[in-house]
């Protein structure tokens, strides 16, 4: 596997703990993808075949983490194996070379990974009779797309006092009825 010094400079400056997991996971990428290349992306290590990403792992104040280019699990954290914190964390060596050249594998076929659909957000009573009294929003707000109505939908429930999402939710009447998605403001910047 053709290395990167970068590399090397990413695990030396990574946390005591998590020096020995970057180290293991990094050999075992390049037992799996003899064929592969190392390189940063987005501040990690990555490990590519063919330009594409097959792994990468990273390190954070408490634990690491592994991603894979196919895997629809999620570990509780970055990654597809949780928050690692020590070695013994780590699935069996041959575990996770299979799981290696797997994704090697889906990736030169152009097997993506499937989003996850995300869970309706119900329409609270509040904003339903605010939309309902402004014609013109009633109206925008239902020809916008699914994200387009969730980012308004998170931004008004996420609100943990009553006067904010009262005012939450007149701002949106008044940006709807004028056409403005919710992030209107960072558009075409």
């Amino acid at each position: 596997m053709k290395t990167d010094p970068r590399i090397d400079e990413y695990i030396a400056r990574a946390a005591s703990f998590a020096q020995p997991i970057l180290e293991h996971v990094r050999k075992l990428a390049h037992e799996a993808l003899p064929d592969g290349e190392e390189t940063l992306k987005w501040g990690a290590p990555h490990f590519t075949v063919g330009g594409k990403n097959v792994v990468g792992m990273a390190a954070f104040k408490a634990h690491a983490g592994i991603m894979l280019a196919d895997s629809d699990e999620a570990g509780g954290g970055i990654g597809s194996y949780g928050k690692i914190a020590s070695l013994d964390e780590l699935p069996p060596d041959e575990e996770l070379v299979a799981q290696f050249r797997r994704s090697a594998e889906a990736v030169a076929k152009g097997i993506k990974k499937k989003p996850k659909p995300k869970a309706q957000i119900p329409m609270p009573d509040d904003f339903a009779q605010a939309l309902a009294q402004n014609a013109d929003a009633r109206r925008v707000f239902d020809g916008f797309t699914d994200a387009q109505r969730r980012d308004y939908l998170e931004w008004i429930t996420s609100a943990k006092r009553d006067t904010t999402r009262a005012k939450r939710i007149a701002t949106a009447v008044e940006w709807i009825s004028e056409g403005k998605r919710r992030n209107w403001k960072y558009e075409n910047c």
